[in-house]
This record gives structure tokens, sequence and C-alpha cells, in this order.
């Protein structure tokens, strides 16, 4: 059992952290349309920009994803998603189809306010070279998103009688439903190219917009609310420092509504074994990403090919830290690449979108 004081510390944090919240929200109405993010954005490239799907060197790629979130202060926001790119055969030229599913489950707060989506996805990746790894890349996603309160778990100031909360009492809400279910769509584009004399120099640029056709998203059915469109813009960086050694750069803009959200960051990988890193089964990556004015991100990637695996913890910088003290989420990814060997497409392979 804590001990009193501990109890009205971690009371504290709590409240500290729900005014802090309460705050910022009168000061940004719109970050209640903020989409969910991942700080490991190029862990889960169908969710970032479809046109993504099918840049990798590989034939079919299954990446998963797990976030948890302010464990330290409240109760845990998680969130889950899952992916699937699968490259179909091309007989006369290096143009690539790619069919991918996005999946993503969230669960926020002490009410379980959850989000999920299901999303299948399609991408054509045109080749511009015959000469080295050029591909201008249209994806396009669209499915079925639902999310969901739970009423016994909803509390209001309507539930106070005078001596303290009465659960028997009504929360006095005229909430439409505890459940809706909507279509989504979004649609990006993006450019990927070889820029230098050997396969680890690449550059990519990437744009993307999510929610086109505005889905409602209201428990009160308001039409004035809605989920706004969403763009991401994004830009990557490759070069090779030596045979065993490379460097990339990475960069992603959102903008949704009046919300904006930047983030930077910079992973310096190595072979682990005496191969070259293109040949090398064991490479180790290490880096760290900065959301601006939130969090430093520091990253930690393992592969073993076929398999990688991914952690990284945000530190957070925000207004938020006193009540966080700087803890905010552990997230973990995990990804498996595979060669199908009757395409022999290991022999192709340096004319694969790649990144």
């Amino acid at each position: 059992m804590l001990q009193p004081g501990l109890k009205n510390k971690k009371r504290f944090r709590v409240i500290l952290l729900i005014v802090t919240l309460a705050v910022q929200f009168c000061i940004f109405q719109n970050i209640t349309a903020q989409d969910i993010h991942f700080s490991q954005f190029t862990e889960t490239p169908l969710w970032r920009n479809p046109a993504f799907g099918g840049v990798f060197n590989g034939d079919m790629r299954v990446q998963v994803s797990h976030r948890n979130q302010w464990q330290s202060v409240t109760t845990p926001y998680v969130t889950s998603a899952a992916s699937m790119e699968f490259k179909l055969p091309n007989v006369n030229n290096d143009d690539v189809f790619t069919l991918g599913l996005q999946m993503v489950y969230d669960k926020a707060g002490t009410t379980n306010f959850k989000t999920s989506y299901l999303l299948p996805a399609l991408i054509y990746s045109k080749s511009l070279s015959q000469e080295r790894n050029t591909y201008l890349s249209l994806g396009i996603m669209g499915g079925l998103g639902q999310r969901s309160i739970d009423q016994d778990k909803i509390t209001t100031s309507s539930q106070w009688d005078g001596s303290g909360y009465n659960p028997m009492l009504s929360i006095n809400e005229n909430l439409a439903n505890y459940r809706l279910t909507y279509a989504d769509a979004s649609a990006g584009l993006s450019f990927n190219t070889s820029i230098g004399e050997t396969i680890y120099d690449n550059l990519l640029l990437g744009i993307s917009y999510h929610h086109f056709n505005r889905p409602k998203n209201s428990f009160y059915r308001n039409p004035e609310v809605e989920l706004k469109g969403k763009w991401v813009y994004s830009l990557g960086v490759m070069f090779g420092l030596t045979d065993r050694t490379y460097l990339t750069f990475q960069g992603n803009q959102t903008l949704q509504g009046k919300y904006s959200e930047t983030m930077l960051g910079a992973m310096i990988g190595f072979a682990i074994d005496q191969y070259e890193f293109e040949q090398s089964k064991y490479n180790l990556h290490i880096g760290s990403y900065l959301r601006l004015k939130d969090a430093i991100i520091p990253v930690v990637k393992l592969d073993m090919k076929p398999f990688s695996v991914s952690m990284s913890y945000d530190v957070n910088i925000s207004s938020l830290k006193a009540a966080s003290q700087m803890r905010g989420g552990f997230e973990l990814n995990l990804s498996y690449i595979l060669f199908f060997q009757n395409r022999n497409t290991e022999l192709k392979s340096t004319l694969c979108p790649r990144f």
C-alpha cells in the first residue's frame, strides 16, 4: 500500500496533467481531431503515406507496432498497428503493383475511448529508369473506421449529489450512440531514387492526404463535427559512409486543421558481422528522433534478417514534463521481409523500390 505522502504526490501529478491538458484544449480546440500517431513513423509506412507501400527490398513485408503512453501518470494510452504489403509479380517491365492492408487499434483514457481501422490499400510504382533505382508511386487506401466509448465508465458533474459521487445518478448527456462506424480514405504520392553510385545512396519524398471524405466524428451526431483532412509531407535521405555503415536522415510534417506536428531524426546503421551492409544478416541501427516542442525519442533497431526489431522511448520535454516526470511512451516495432525464390527477385534487387 502506498504511503500518504506518495499518494498525494501521485495525485498532484495527475491533477497537474489534467489541468495542463484542459488549458491546452481551451487554447487549441482543434487538437480533438488529432490522429493516432507513432514516434517511429518510418515503421508504419502505409499509415504515414499509402504510396510508401512496396518501398522496400523484398516481395512481402509484415509489420507490427505497439505503443504505451502516459503510464506513469494516468490510465495508459495504448496503440497497436499491423500492416502487410505484397508485391504482385511483374512480367514485362520493372513497374510494381503492391497490395496492402493497414489495421490500427487505439484505447485511451478511463472511459476506454477506442478507435480502430481496417484499411486495404493498392499501390502502383512506376519505374522511371532502366539504369538506376527510380520510382514514382501512387497509393490509395480506404476502408472502415470505428470509435466507441464505455458508457459505464463515463462520469460527469451531474452525478455529484452534494456529499460525493453517486453512480446511480444520470450523466445527463444526450449521446446518440456510444459507437460509430464510418468510411475513411486517403491517397499519396512518393518519389524514390538512388542519388549516388551505390545502392546505399537514396532519396525519398512523399506527400499524402488523409480523410479526404471528411467522415462524421461525433457521438452526439453533430453534423458540424468531422474528422479533419490531414496533410503529411515526408523526406528521407540515406547515404553510405563505408561498405559496412550508412546514415539516414528522416523528416515528417503533419498538418491537420490548426494542428501541426514536426518530426526530425537520424539513424546510423552498421553491419555487426563480417559482411558488407547489404549482404550482412545482422545490422544494428542507433539514433534519435525529435518531436518539436514535445519529446526527444532515442531509438535502437536490430536486423536479424529477415526479421527486424526496434524500440524507442519518448522523453517528454513539453509543458507536461512536470506531471509526467519527462516519461512519455514506450514503442516496439517488429518487421518481417520475405523474398520469394521463384521470382528470382534477389538477382534484380537493385531495381526494387527501397529505402
